[in-house]
């Protein structure tokens, strides 16, 4: 391997905005922000919106959310001609 080409591998701590989890692992990700960790060490801090701990294929928990309006706009549309 070729010195000084890849990235560093170092512990992160991923933090889930939606549902305020945060988890450390190892990763080549880096950030300006810090946490200070259970363990008393300060590691670099990404912030996700989403992660296994909200995402509802891991939690089994289905949202139905309709953005912007979009099925209401295409019901006045095409409603008509829609049959249930």
């Amino acid at each position: 391997m070729k010195p000084d080409i890849h990235p560093k591998y170092q512990p992160v701590v991923f933090q889930d905005l939606s549902s305020d989890f945060s988890f450390l692992t190892k990763s080549t990700m880096s950030s300006k922000e810090t946490v200070k960790w259970e363990d008393g060490n300060e590691y670099p801090l990404i912030k996700v919106e989403i992660s296994s701990h909200s995402h509802p294929f891991y939690t089994g928990k289905q949202k139905n959310i309709d953005a912007g309006g979009r099925v209401d706009k295409f019901r006045r549309r095409y409603g008509a001609g829609v049959k249930k």
